[in-house]
């Protein structure tokens, strides 16, 4: 063999073996124990990144090893294919998004080959495909059939950038997730997922996933926001209607002096109408519907607001309460109405001192003797309490007061117990034209139609001009939208609105488990073999959006019966970023690394390991020029163990165990043994593959001690051949072609792929002696040489008989000796 390492030599070869053995093509199989292995699919932007390549490469460590431990390993691969990023880069480059998308996929898959990744290509997906949406778009219609899809008109977040609008969980601090660009309200017709039918469950089940890391967990829970409190009733002054609250403090009610509603709630207009306040509150709203969200959202915000000329009745008080339009209350969050305790809401008491509204205090604190007076206030007290001045519930304390102030107000017909959820119905309609269309009609004589089942799919025309700015050409491409209607047959239009792509990574995963299946979406016994995903494995940044979207559709698609699970993803591995620099690779910071690149300069299997061994896959890894080729000199080493030795190898038989061995081949044994155990449990249990590879180059070194002085012993190349291909099969999920080449090198006649896990011997990993460290007085003193078998009484006169523990003693009395068995003896004197 080739004397040095050379991957350009090797990798092609080897990728293009596996390819034409479809080594890595699985079916079900009921005799063997399934794992269904997933990295989140990505998006076809044009070229794989340094956080792909760490993402994938942690999955197919963990799809070999499996594999090789005799599990049937499905390991897919497709590509979240929809999405403006396309528009705007074929806008830019004046081509069709359906060209740019699949010219990308084509060269992002040749990256991937490129790695090495053990993926079953006979199962790629694109979502843009027909062949996908249409399941997507026979989803819809049920779920349009059950009430779980449904269109209202709602203020909506806008982005006037993307043209288009966006669900509450992709707006991050106001602002546009994909283009970062403030997000607005705009009232418009929308069509919805009823993902708040399944609110409880999808808290509920948060609890039952251990597999999940803490965070996500968290994250989910708090987006999902369940909080308990009342739902409180205020009658309008003119008799005409109501006000309803929801609020987690019912103790504070006695002290509610004025109403603030949202610049989006539907009483506004008819609140101010003929009042001289009704210009001003009517401007207002305009002026505030534009202001960015995140300038809404934030406690910095300077708190406005504007008189409506409308007052509403406190319950409790009877007394009048004006009713103020307030840029700081969110028609997205709650009723869309707060009652405004300004003694004991920080926001409400900045609102109140700025507009001069009257404040009351009805909770002091528990241990205070007096009652604040209102004009010392420097703050709102905003704790729990005791009630003060709130009629017949004045002592009680705040929790008690919550109950008893509801209970009363439920007997009067004004005001219940119950339970709120941040969570709100997802917004699934896109204003733009890389997306799968809506299956609905509308017809003037019919109204709402569904697209029948039989005539999906509803194609997504590639005949369209797009438009420079973005908004999409399909309400103006008149071969698309206009159409018959299903039930009269009369003239009708299309929905123009795409769903959001959300849509699609929410289900692909079952699709993964049915690829090619064509007489539904999905092939129920299939996918109930391989369901749920075992491992998934993706960035913390889609804790909210994609996860838990995908959790409600796993849920949606059970009750349809299409799947027989109640969660999609059993366990998660959220991985650590890529940084160079100090912060994470983006080109418009200037620190990619081009994976092309590396894989010309190193080779595929460099950058893999470099990229398990850098830092932990939760953590983030630092990119290091100096690390990447010492990953490329270790390879290199494991390289020349084999090269330098081959013929001495090859007639060599590995070490069955049984002769009597030299101390040097006894230990290099013993260290095979314990870094087959290490590797294992390293890769099995915690996902470690830093600590894994550097136990197998402990052992590289120790192999290299020991061939610097070959001794003549019969067992001595059967014992190097031993650690040898143990050292190939524990890097073989890491560097799959190094290792191929090797195992070939070593005489074998098939893949490494197909070769059984190693195993260890737990005999072996017995030292034949053990040293243990000896204190005085807690002191480290000495250190003895014992079998591992020593009992108490042994170790205690070896300790007491070492030379150098008798000259500390010196012939002090000794109180007492306290042994560690296996690791220390400390002798008090």
């Amino acid at each position: 063999m080739e004397s040095r390492y050379l991957p350009k030599a090797i990798e092609k070869k080897w990728q293009e073996y596996w390819e034409s053995e479809k080594l890595f093509s699985v079916k079900e199989d009921p005799s063997r124990e399934k794992f269904f292995l997933l990295e989140m699919f990505p998006y076809p932007s044009g070229r794989i990144h340094m956080g792909h390549v760490r993402n994938y490469s942690i999955g197919d460590v963990l799809a070999r090893f499996l594999r090789m431990q005799g599990y049937n390993v499905l390991h897919p691969m497709g590509w979240d294919a929809f999405g403006m990023p396309a528009e705007n880069a074929a806008i830019k480059a004046n081509t069709h998004p359906a060209k740019w998308t699949y010219e990308n996929i084509d060269y992002m898959r040749s990256q991937l080959k490129k790695l090495g990744f053990s993926y079953d290509w006979s199962r790629e997906i694109a979502t843009c495909d027909v062949d996908y949406y249409r399941w997507e778009q026979l989803f819809f219609l049920k779920m349009y059939e059950q009430g779980l899809a449904y269109r209202r008109s709602s203020y909506v977040n806008w982005c006037e950038t993307c043209h288009t609008v966006l669900a509450n969980e992709q707006v991050e601090g106001g602002a546009c997730w994909r283009c970062d660009q403030p997000v607005i309200q705009k009232e418009m017709d929308q069509w919805f997922f009823k993902i708040t039918d399944y609110v409880e469950e999808l808290l509920e089940y948060t609890e039952k996933l251990p597999g999940w890391p803490e965070r996500v967990l968290v994250m989910q829970q708090n987006w999902i926001g369940k909080s308990y409190g009342s739902k409180l009733v205020f009658p309008l002054e003119s008799g005409d209607g109501e006000i309803t609250v929801f609020t987690t403090r019912a103790d504070t009610l006695f002290g509610a002096t004025f109403m603030s509603i949202a610049p989006e709630h539907p009483l506004v207009e008819k609140l101010c109408k003929g009042k001289p306040q009704e210009k001003e509150v009517l401007q207002f709203v305009e002026r505030t519907k534009l202001s960015k969200r995140s300038d809404r959202e934030t406690e910095l915000l300077e708190k406005e607001g504007v008189f409506t000329g409308s007052y509403c009745i406190n319950p409790v008080t009877q007394a009048k309460m004006p009713i103020y339009v307030a840029n700081f209350v969110l028609m997205a969050y709650g009723t869309g109405a707060v009652m405004a305790v300004p003694a004991h809401d920080q926001r409400d008491f900045e609102f109140a001192r700025k507009y001069g509204l009257p404040m009351k205090v009805v909770i002091k604190p528990q241990d205070a003797a007096d009652i604040p007076k209102v004009e010392e206030l420097t703050a709102a007290f905003e704790e729990d309490g005791v009630l003060v001045d709130s009629g017949t519930f004045s002592g009680m304390t705040s929790s008690e007061a919550r109950e008893a102030i509801t209970a009363g107000l439920a007997e009067k017909g004004r005001g219940e117990r119950t339970v709120q959820y941040r969570l709100r119905d997802w917004g699934i309609s896109r204003q733009r034209y890389w997306g799968a269309p809506i299956p609905i009609i509308y017809c003037d004589r019919c109204g709402v139609v569904p697209v029948p089942q039989e005539d999906l799919p509803v194609v997504l025309p590639t005949d369209v001009a797009l438009l420079p700015n973005g908004a999409s050409p399909l309400p103006v491409h008149e071969p698309f939208f206009k159409t018959t209607c299903p039930k009269c047959k009369g003239p009708a239009r299309r929905e123009t609105d795409t769903m959001d792509t959300f849509v699609e990574s929410s289900w692909y995963f079952a699709r993964f488990a049915s690829a090619g299946y064509d007489k539904g979406p999905l092939d129920f016994d299939r996918v109930k073999y391989w369901l749920p995903v075992n491992q998934y494995i993706g960035g913390i940044e889609h804790a909210v959006l994609h996860l838990l979207y995908s959790r409600f559709f796993t849920k949606v698609l059970r009750d349809m019966g299409y799947l027989a699970i109640d969660e999609p993803f059993q366990n998660l591995l959220t991985q650590g970023m890529v940084i160079k620099d100090g912060s994470k690779m983006s080109k418009s910071k200037g620190n990619v690394v081009d994976p092309d690149e590396m894989i010309h300069a190193y080779g595929a299997d460099t950058v893999r390991l470099f990229c398990l061994f850098a830092a932990p896959p939760e953590k983030d890894l630092e990119w290091s020029d100096q690390g990447v080729e010492g990953s490329f000199r270790f390879l290199s080493r494991v390289w020349r163990l084999v090269a330098d030795n081959e013929e001495a190898l090859k007639s060599a038989t590995p070490y069955a165990g049984s002769a009597e061995l030299s101390k040097t081949l006894s230990e290099l044994h013993r260290k095979t043994h314990q870094t087959i155990k290490k590797v294992t449990e390293d890769i099995r249990d915690r996902f470690h593959f830093n600590t894994a590879i550097a136990s197998v180059m402990e052992l590289v070194n120790q192999l290299y001690q020991v061939l610097e002085n070959p001794s003549q012993e019969a067992q001595f190349w059967p014992v190097v051949r031993e650690a040898i291909e143990a050292v190939v099969l524990l890097i073989s999920p890491i560097v799959p072609h190094v290792a191929e080449e090797l195992w070939r090198t070593l005489g074998h006649s098939k893949s490494i792929m197909n070769v059984p896990w190693p195993k260890w011997e737990e005999d072996a990993l017995q030292a034949e002696e053990m040293l243990i460290v000896v204190q005085v007085n807690g002191k480290l003193r000495s250190r003895i040489t014992v079998s591992p078998d020593a009992g108490k009484e042994e170790l205690e006169a070896a300790a007491l008989g070492d030379g150098r523990i008798q000259d500390f003693i010196a012939g002090k009395p000794v109180k007492k000796v306290i042994v560690v068995p296996k690791k220390l003896i400390n002798i008090v004197i």
